[in-house]
């Protein structure tokens, strides 16, 4: 008779090795295109919805105690399924290493780990709305590429867009300085003025350039009120500095893939954007 420990480590051999279970278990997670891999997806989905709608209730004060319980439990129900999701996707993967490195693969880790981490330090579990990301999947469900598409060119033109961007963040962290410097040198002598230093003036500088506008703090005089007003108004005028930047860039992007300027060398027709191969006749596309 073997040894227990002898037959549970052939026994794992052989399920580790097992390239039928593997074959079929990559279909019905990894390929939505099958009816098994459809209807796996969409109730990973749902799941993944009421999971991050547990979380959210789960945080209301005043709830009865057999309603917390309720979603405690279906807090821990909601986690082994997708840690034991994330171990399969692992197993049946042909690159486990590729697919644990990948966007999806972190994703698909980061939200199972919250509640493992709530245990040590509690508030760490509301980070489970993390899963919302999952839910990316939709559009690989559904067919919805083009959207992909269409992320991806706005993803492109913010990435190009980003040393614009950057030079216009540090003008605005030097204005807000010179604002609320010189905010707190109009107000700070003022009786009962909310500007008693130079950081709180560049935080009211800040709320108001962005015209979120809180309210907390407020000019006392009527210098201070003249800068405040001017402030604001340069606010309105600023803050549409990096959408122009965003979009002209996202028009450029678009426009070359609309109106691509290379031509086919062997037929003479139109080349996509990035293309490789010609649409038209097939020849490959020399750079």
């Amino acid at each position: 008779m073997k040894n227990p420990v002898t037959y549970m480590r052939e026994a794992w051999q052989r399920f580790m090795h097992n390239e039928t279970l593997r074959r079929k278990l990559y279909i019905i997670i990894f390929q939505s295109d099958t009816p098994m891999g459809k209807t796996f997806d969409v109730a990973l989905l749902w799941c993944i919805v009421l999971s991050i709608l547990v979380v959210i209730l789960e945080s209301m004060r005043g709830l009865p105690l057999m309603a917390k319980q309720i979603f405690t439990i279906l807090e821990y129900v909601f986690t082994f399924f997708f840690t034991l999701e994330y171990l399969l996707r692992i197993y049946c993967s042909p690159q486990p290493r590729k697919y644990i490195f990948s966007f999806f693969g972190i994703v698909d880790l980061l939200s199972t780990l919250p509640l493992y981490l709530g245990w040590i330090f509690g508030p760490m579990r509301y980070l489970m709305v993390v899963r919302t990301f999952r839910l990316i999947r939709v559009f690989r469900v559904f067919k919805l590429f083009s959207f992909l598409e269409e992320g991806d060119l706005l993803l492109r033109s913010l990435i190009l867009s980003s040393r614009k961007i950057l030079v216009f963040f540090l003008f605005m962290v030097i204005m807000v300085i010179a604002m609320g410097t010189l905010m707190f040198m109009v107000e700070g002598g003022a009786p009962n003025t909310p500007f008693i230093d130079i950081p709180t003036s560049i935080y009211w500088a800040v709320v108001t350039m962005t015209t979120v506008g809180y309210g907390d703090i407020a000019p006392v005089t009527p210098m201070g009120r003249l800068l405040s007003a001017i402030v604001m108004l340069m606010g309105y005028t600023i803050l549409a500095v990096p959408t122009g930047i965003v979009s002209a860039q996202f028009v450029h992007d678009h426009g070359k893939m609309v109106h691509p300027h290379k031509m086919c060398k062997e037929c003479g027709g139109p080349l996509p954007h990035h293309a490789h191969f010609c649409p038209h006749c097939g020849t490959e596309v020399s750079e």
